[in-house]
């Protein structure tokens, strides 16, 4: 079985339900966890987000959702000018749900289509295959970089930091040279779908890999007791 079709069978043995239904007044937001096969190796596409960003970058509660084979989850959360993160943003009055808005704010932030985002697809905690083909054309206004990052990072010590219960990690594209710092939140997902895609125990303690999701739900009320 090739790599994609495998961790999509891997991806759909896992749903979160409502377990973060408790988060669902705070204001509804998107973002996708675009994955892609690069070099044979299984990866995923992030945003570092451009320096003349002043606005809440997505998150209102974790919800799974299908839309052409997207699964979609949001959660509240604050992402500052030049943080990395995965595409997505506010909803929109226009937006149907949160899928809409998670593949509405992809095509917006780096050009990618909501058709390219391919079917077949996952569940928890929010997951989209694209091409290794796809070229980003980032907007500038909300992207100033788009790059890839092998998921074996978010399972390895070696770059692997960690400031009280928030991870971090640094990554350095080797396309561009560029140093990435990637932390809180979006580290989290990153995580949490290394763990369950390359099905491994992280080699730094996080939580229990066998029940990641309730280490990741007290991360949410922790975050979102701030706003």
């Amino acid at each position: 079985m090739h790599i994609k079709e495998e961790t999509i069978a891997i991806l759909k043995q896992f749903d979160i339900g409502n377990k973060f239904a408790s988060l669902s007044t705070l204001r509804k937001a998107s973002v996708l966890i675009p994955l892609m096969v690069k070099n044979g190796e299984l990866c995923a596409l992030m945003t570092l987000r451009s320096q003349e960003v002043s606005r809440v970058c997505a998150l209102a509660r974790l919800l799974e959702r299908n839309y052409g084979g997207v699964t979609c989850v949001s959660v509240q959360l604050r992402t500052s000018p030049g943080e990395v993160c995965f595409p997505g943003g506010k909803r929109d009055p226009s937006d149907e749900d949160d899928v809409d808005t998670a593949l509405r704010e992809a095509e917006e932030e780096i050009g990618l289509p909501p058709a390219d985002v391919q079917s077949g697809l996952l569940v928890t905690p929010v997951v989209g295959f694209i091409d290794e083909a796809f070229r980003p054309r980032p907007n500038p206004a909300e992207v100033s970089a788009v790059f890839t990052v092998p998921l074996d990072l978010f399972a390895s010590d070696k770059d692997h930091d960690a400031a009280g219960m928030i991870p971090s990690f640094d990554f350095v594209d080797p396309d561009s040279g560029t140093h990435f710092h990637i932390w809180g939140l979006t580290a989290m997902f990153a995580i949490l779908v290394a763990v369950l895609a390359l099905r491994r125990t992280p080699e730094f303690h996080v939580f229990n890999s066998e029940e990641p999701f309730s280490f990741l739900q007290q991360i949410l009320h922790q975050r979102t007791s701030k706003l």
